[in-house]
């Protein structure tokens, strides 16, 4: 189903990704974060809606499409790994901020630090070249708005 725009991502010489693409991949990394505890709950996937809804001007409706998009890349994708930087070379370092920061939203969607959330947050900052400084202002920034 996302054979083409896979293939793309993980090709050596990625081209930018459009706007639908950035946010299909970003639907997939949020639900890959939400599933890295093997719980994924309806909580997150509404965070996870709303977020996308917030970020991308969408209707409810439209965001729900998305995440359910997401979803599915998500299990198509490669290791965190490869997906994650593949991104890195197709997304301008400002809107890779944007997504760890949307990443720790959804990870502190229920205000608990889990272990497996926190590890895949700090794995995906680091392959997207987001310093610990920017990472960590974006986690907090999350955590004073909670």
């Amino acid at each position: 189903m996302f054979g083409s725009f896979l293939k793309s991502l993980l090709d050596p010489n990625p081209k930018q990704l459009d706007t639908l693409e950035e946010q299909l991949a970003l639907a997939a990394m949020l639900v890959r974060l939400a599933r890295a505890d093997e719980v994924y709950q309806q909580a997150e996937k509404d965070r996870i809606i709303s977020v996308l809804a917030r970020m991308y001007d969408l209707a409810p409706n439209e965001a729900q499409d998305l995440c359910h998009r997401g979803e599915a890349l998500e299990a198509e994708a490669p290791d965190t790994v490869k997906f994650t930087s593949a991104l890195k070379e197709a997304v301008a370092y400002e809107d890779r901020i944007k997504i760890i920061t949307a990443l720790w939203e959804v990870a502190l969607a229920d205000n608990e630090r889990n272990a497996d959330e926190d590890a895949l947050v700090r794995l995906v900052s680091s392959l997207l070249g987001v310093s610990d400084v920017d990472s960590a202002t974006a986690r907090l920034a999350i955590e004073r708005n909670a």
